[in-house]
């Protein structure tokens, strides 16, 4: 008798618990949703994750609210993520920063990488164009790796993000050259100090980077991609300019949510990325800065994720970059 009233008590708690995930899911989303992009405002990062922000919106029913919370490569935005609650309401516009190359970069992160986050989709990728001031005598990549070899250490270059430290270390490396890495808070930030001569060079996405190369701000001198960009086909790859085979560097975008994150929950949210994603508007206005996008499944992005942070492992080993 007692032991058919447990097993009574048993069965009724799970179904209760079934029945309110499941009622729990068929009202989400019932509040604003926050999207938090670990980088700053006119970011490539924040500037994507806007505008997928707002498409999704109109397909959940409910506004995303981004938050820029910039700081240690994306860290610090990440890091807000992992711990928040696992609800729906509290989503990553994560990048490979965040979810690929911090664990490489950093000797301890606030969280695990690979275990902190629910993987919701992926947003797309995009190249990143080699510039330098325009003052610099340099007129191609090949006359600024000779002017580097000529003087190590002298070329100074920014950096604001994962892509954009790494890219540079990558191509000094191959080339057999040394530069100075001069860190920013914000790739904006690293635009204004290049244009005004306060560093020589920079690799920054087309986002912040194209504008500027088209209006003659800044010298565009190759991109970090393996062919050449229909943004601005005049520039060579890294690859041409310097006769290498092997370099390669692309930042990419995707969303995530808190570990826990319940199932259908996840669902919804890569259905909304999704539709963003294959939105003509959306892609019409990112095509101009070489944006490709890839809609997928979450289990896509897990997938992907794993072969990044191993691609960017070996990629910051090789270019000789300490954990900080």
């Amino acid at each position: 008798m007692r032991r058919t009233f447990l097993s009574a008590a048993v069965l009724a708690a799970a179904s209760l618990s079934l029945f309110s995930s499941s009622a729990f899911a068929q009202a989400w989303p019932s509040k604003p949703i926050r999207a938090v992009v670990p980088f700053a405002a006119g970011s490539a990062t924040d500037q994507i994750g806007r505008a997928f922000a707002a498409e999704m919106a109109r397909t959940l029913g409910q506004p995303i609210v981004v938050d820029n919370k910039p700081g240690v490569n994306g860290m610090l935005g990440a890091a807000d993520v992992a711990k928040a609650a696992p609800d729906g309401y509290t989503i990553l516009i994560g990048t490979n920063s965040t979810n690929a190359a911090l664990k490489s970069l950093m000797k301890q992160l606030p969280y695990n990488q690979d275990t902190a986050f629910a993987p919701l989709g992926y947003l797309g990728s995009v190249p990143l164009i080699v510039a330098v001031n325009n003052d610099v005598p340099a007129k191609t990549l090949r006359e600024l790796v000779d002017m580097a070899k000529a003087k190590p250490q002298h070329v100074t270059f920014a950096s604001a993000s994962t892509s954009q430290l790494v890219s540079t270390e990558m191509l000094a490396s191959m080339a057999g050259v040394k530069m100075t890495n001069v860190p920013y808070k914000s790739g904006p930030a690293a635009m204004t100090d290049l244009i005004g001569g306060q560093v020589m060079m920079f690799t920054a996405d087309f986002a912040v980077m194209l504008p500027q190369v088209k209006a003659g701000k800044v010298r565009g001198l190759a991109v970090t991609s393996t062919t050449r960009s229909k943004a601005i086909p005049e520039l060579p790859t890294v690859n041409e300019a310097l006769g290498l085979k092997d370099y390669e560097l692309i930042a990419y975008f995707a969303m995530f949510a808190p570990a826990g994150t319940p199932p259908d929950v996840v669902a919804k949210l890569n259905q909304a990325i999704n539709a963003a994603a294959n939105s003509k508007e959306l892609q019409d206005k990112f095509a101009p800065i070489g944006f490709v996008v890839e809609p997928g499944t979450p289990e896509a992005l897990a997938q992907r994720s794993r072969t990044e942070t191993a691609k960017w492992a070996k990629a910051i080993r090789e270019a000789g970059i300490e954990p900080q």
